[in-house]
């Protein structure tokens, strides 16, 4: 694992099972003011963007006491950059081992955490695609972390996740630039727009039927029933097609899960780090984590 310093954040890389090697970062507690952290908040970022659009609510939780890791994922990021030999017209393209890898290098990522502060509990803030793949993991292994932050899911069928134009609902505004979904502040697409390693996302094109198909699904049998779930989203947030959040945090509850919440925001849209209340949201967020996490 390779390693860099910059004020505040800590760059490092590490290889995946298929030799790729992943970006990663981590924000840490001011030692001066707290020597050691009360708990670790893994970031797994969306489908066309990467961890570093989450270093202000990452720093907001490291001074909340919180030790904050994030990895670009495959084929994004620095690590698609690397990945692609620097043609960022291939950014999205998972490469060897698809959609799969990808939640692997999210697992490797726990372990690390898990490696360099043991004992400390750990909880998952799974945005967007990372808040699917988040959802297959848990599948697969209920107590991979210690507690679960969806934001900007779905329940994950063809019914309840919008799978279309994620901007239609903005289509026909003055000037619509095609990410007025993300945000009700202008700011944010024109941001997304501008950076280099932002991109339109085309899941299909990018991933492949056979990996696209592979995000559709709903909570499984066996999950960790003392493993706490939040779910977070924006009431006009397209991802999500009508009651379907509400139906998730039933399907969890129906497996047994014992702490489920589900909070929507009036109005605001998918990005809620990223929204116009978004000191609100960052305050709920660090609230929640800190009660389930020490």
């Amino acid at each position: 694992m390779n390693d860099q310093h910059s004020p505040g954040r800590r760059d490092f890389t590490y290889t995946d099972e298929h030799g790729i090697e992943i970006s990663a970062y981590a924000w840490l507690p001011d030692p001066e003011r707290q020597p050691e952290p009360v708990g670790a908040v893994q970031i797994s970022h969306g489908i066309g963007e990467h961890a570093l659009r989450y270093d202000s609510f990452a720093r907001f939780l490291a001074r909340a006491g919180l030790a904050v890791y994030a990895n670009d994922h495959r084929g994004h990021g620095e690590t698609g950059r690397r990945q692609h030999d620097g043609d960022l017209a291939l950014l999205g393209k998972l490469g060897p081992g698809g959609l799969r890898a990808a939640e692997g290098v999210i697992r490797q990522l726990t372990g690390i955490i898990r490696s360099e502060h043991p004992g400390l509990r750990v909880a998952q803030f799974g945005h967007s695609w990372g808040s699917l793949m988040t959802q297959r993991i848990l599948n697969d292994a209920p107590r991979q972390w210690d507690a679960v932050v969806l934001s900007g899911s779905a329940y994950r069928t063809p019914r309840f996740m919008e799978s279309g134009n994620l901007n239609a609902m903005w289509a026909d505004a003055d000037g619509a630039n095609g990410f007025e979904w993300l945000s009700r502040d202008p700011e944010t697409a024109a941001a997304f727009i501008a950076d280099p390693l932002c991109f339109e996302a085309n899941v299909l094109k990018l991933f492949g039927v056979s990996d696209g198909l592979r995000l559709f699904g709903t909570p499984g049998a066996g999950l960790a029933v003392d493993v706490p779930l939040l779910i977070v989203s924006g009431s006009d947030d397209p991802l999500s097609r009508a009651d379907g959040l509400r139906r998730l945090a039933d399907a969890y509850r129906a497996r047994g899960v014992r702490d489920v919440a589900l909070k929507v925001y009036p109005g605001a849209r998918h990005e809620l780090l990223n929204e116009t209340n978004r000191e609100a949201v960052y305050t709920d967020l660090a609230t929640w984590l800190l009660e389930h996490l020490e």
